[in-house]
């Protein structure tokens, strides 16, 4: 039985009154609950002016970065009364465990808090488990609260204007977890843990907020014991058919036994119940060889009359699936999946799939997918019309969203290839325009010549990955064409790992791994 909490009219008419007047935010990473990271109502910036970029401001911040962690992926609220009157605010939170909110026009801290931390971490920090702030905050207009998790794994509510504490702090996840973005929807926040920092287990957590006396974790474990992280950097995905979505790295599938490695999983929202699983019938292959299909993360869209599910990993393909029938009735079918694109070695590091695709709806209701590549294209890649020269370093991959004639089933047709990146992020849509930074970071892990079977021993340590770095560089694409608009030159000064780009009200903003804010905008305005 479904139950159906019921609200008062006035509450409904509040809500959407407020989701009209905040339409410029960007609450959560990827801008929507989707994470499709498409401004839908930018209308400043253009194809036909971002050439006249420049860089607003850059603001470093008393942060000290942790491993690879510094700050984390920009959120923004508009039209927030504050103690210096209405501002736009943009909020970050430090890998030393601190809150910032700053002024939009000038990049002048608002505000700041320090999270109280009583608890110690077993082992020393590394950029496996960096002991630090990983997952990316989210903001709630209704309730004018922005959320974040601590390092001791409490979740803390702040007042969007003041940085007062108006929601716990309450326990949530492990302590020193390794915990990605959080997601917001109906009142309840959900984030993901991989890789067993502090002692935590890989799943999907959630909390129901909306009554502080009668807080519950629940947890969606897909595995008995460690392994099958849920590690793509936006955290769990909310479509509007009301599921939560998330992919598993690398582990045993055996719904018998509950474990679901190397699989796209659907739950719930209400108590992350387990409803439907996709698993590629190479799972095996994809474990053997580390290929996490969560390395990378996830997108819900919508198509004609299709709810769609995108996403891959290291292994180097995109699966589209039936948001609504992941696997269909075998659990192993998708609708579409693209051919290799990258990573003919099937490397563990540096190439592939480490950012989620993105996806956008033109003028002309022709959908969009774009899809962050590590390292050279595949030789089994398929043909491009459109290229903008070599890229032997990683691209972004734009795909138009399609009927097959035969089987009027979703796929993906290949559009255009943009300009060498090295490497990208996932990217951010607004108004025909496609912006992407190329974030300078060394993706390498392991030693040369280092073996699977010994990788540990051979990591790179911290001070070696943060090596042969370059700065990071924001590029605007045409989003139809792939086309050079615009790029950011050296105006950044610092290289970024698993990060994210915001857009609101005509700027875009950045963070790198010296704790600098970037704000990007037209001349003259």
């Amino acid at each position: 039985m479904t139950l159906k909490r019921t609200l008062p009219a006035a509450w409904f008419a509040w809500f959407f009154l407020a989701n009209s007047f905040f339409a410029a935010d960007w609450p959560t990473f990827g801008h929507d609950p989707q994470r499709t990271g498409w401004a839908v109502n930018e209308v400043t910036l253009t194809p036909k002016n971002v050439d006249g970029l420049e860089l607003k401001w850059g603001v470093q911040l008393k942060n000290e970065p942790l491993s690879l962690n510094a700050l984390t992926t920009p959120v923004i609220a508009t039209d927030v009364t504050t103690s210096q009157g209405v501002r736009t605010l943009v909020y970050v939170v430090g890998s030393s465990n601190q809150f910032y909110a700053l002024d939009s026009k000038n990049g002048d801290l608002v505000w700041s808090v320090a999270f109280e931390t009583h608890v110690l971490a077993k082992d020393e920090g590394f950029y496996l488990c960096p002991n630090s702030i990983n997952a990316t905050p989210t903001i709630d207009r209704t309730r004018n609260i922005v959320y974040s998790i601590a390092v001791d794994g409490m979740l803390y509510g702040l007042d969007l204007g003041t940085g007062k504490t108006k929601f716990g702090p309450v326990q949530f996840v492990p302590a020193f977890s390794k915990n990605w973005s959080l997601n917001l929807s109906d009142g309840i926040i959900y984030t993901s843990i991989s890789q067993g920092c502090g002692g935590a287990l890989s799943g999907v957590y959630s909390m129901d907020v909306t009554d502080p006396s009668r807080l519950v974790t629940r947890v969606l474990f897909l595995r008995k014991g460690s392994g099958a992280g849920v590690w793509g950097r936006g955290g769990p995905v909310i479509g509007k058919n009301k599921a939560v979505y998330c992919a598993t790295g690398d582990g045993p599938f055996d719904p018998s036994a509950k474990n679901f490695g190397s699989s796209f999983v659907a739950a719930s929202l209400s108590d992350l119940s387990l409803v439907d699983y996709y698993t590629p019938t190479n799972w095996r292959e994809i474990n053997k060889y580390d290929l996490d299909i969560s390395s990378a993360g996830q997108v819900w869209f919508s198509h004609k009359n299709y709810d769609l599910l995108a996403g891959g990993g290291k292994e180097g393909v995109v699966y589209l699936l039936n948001a609504d029938s992941l696997g269909g009735r075998d659990h192993s079918t998708p609708l579409f999946t693209t051919p290799l694109l990258a990573n003919d070695e099937k490397a563990l590091e540096q190439k592939g799939i480490w950012g989620a695709p993105s996806a956008w709806c033109d003028e002309e209701g022709q959908r969009w997918l774009y899809v962050p590549i590590w390292g050279p294209i595949s030789k089994y890649a398929p043909k491009f019309p459109r290229t903008n020269g070599p890229t032997p370093h990683g691209c972004i991959m734009a795909f138009k969203v399609e009927l097959d004639s035969a089987s009027k089933e979703p796929t993906l047709k290949p559009a255009w290839v943009s300009p060498d990146f090295n490497l990208p992020d996932p990217v951010v849509i607004a108004n025909g325009v496609v912006f992407a930074l190329s974030t300078g970071e060394n993706p390498q892990q392991n030693r040369e010549g280092a073996h699977d079977k010994d990788w540990k021993k051979n990591l790179l340590t911290t001070a070696e990955r943060s090596a042969n770095t370059r700065p990071a560089v924001l590029y605007a694409l045409n989003a139809k064409t792939g086309n050079l608009l615009y790029q950011s030159g050296s105006a950044m000064s610092g290289w970024v790992h698993f990060s994210g780009l915001a857009v609101s009200e005509g700027r875009i903003y950045a963070v790198d791994h010296d704790s600098r804010v970037y704000c990007f905008g037209l001349k003259g305005k």
